[in-house]
């Protein structure tokens, strides 16, 4: 398997994990109810939001991986 393809890899789970852990802070932050069961909170922020800054953060540093020459 070349960088490419594993980046390519990377970036569309970290899109599908963007777009349901952006779902569920949806939910928790403008709905104020929990979409998939119990809600869960660490420093009064819910996890889910963590979640999403998290694959954010993975998404950015693959685009970054695609668009280098090396």
């Amino acid at each position: 398997m070349n960088k490419n393809l594993a980046l390519k890899i990377v970036l569309a789970i970290s899109v599908v994990g963007m777009l349901f852990s952006g779902y569920l802070t949806y939910g928790e932050l403008v709905q104020q109810s929990c979409t998939a069961g119990g809600c869960s909170a660490l420093l009064g922020i819910p996890v889910c939001v963590y979640g999403f800054v998290m694959y954010a953060v993975i998404f950015a540093f693959t685009v970054i991986g695609l668009k280098s020459k090396k």
